[in-house]
């Protein structure tokens, strides 16, 4: 399995080299703004999957929707809309409500 698809995608360096290994098609300009949010997704995505004695070819088609999956995510809408990173979720997150301040008058000037 060293040189299953799972290994070959664990090399990967680039976010294309993951879209040419599964055979994903995709808009560059796409993937040039939401690279790591396309691939953090993805792995989100993936996380649930057990591919423990599952035939590579299955594990690479399985890896190839999670991928069109992810990839659709981002031409639908930009990654500040979809927030995958805690970054992005906490900029918008309520912030806890902090009781007002209170100045003697006294202590004026």
């Amino acid at each position: 399995m060293a040189d299953g698809i799972l290994a070959r995608l664990n090399e990967a360096s680039a976010a294309e080299e993951f879209f040419t290994l599964l055979g994903v098609d995709y808009d560059p300009k796409v993937v040039n703004v939401a690279r790591l949010h396309i691939l953090r997704r993805m792995g989100q995505y993936l996380a649930g999957e057990d591919f423990a004695g599952v035939a590579d070819v299955t594990v690479a088609e399985r890896c190839k929707i999670v991928l069109e999956r992810a990839y659709a995510d981002f031409v639908a809408s930009s990654p500040i809309d979809q927030r995958v990173f805690k970054v992005l979720k906490d900029a918008v997150a309520p912030q806890p409500k902090q009781a007002p301040t209170f100045v003697q008058i006294g202590s004026l000037k």
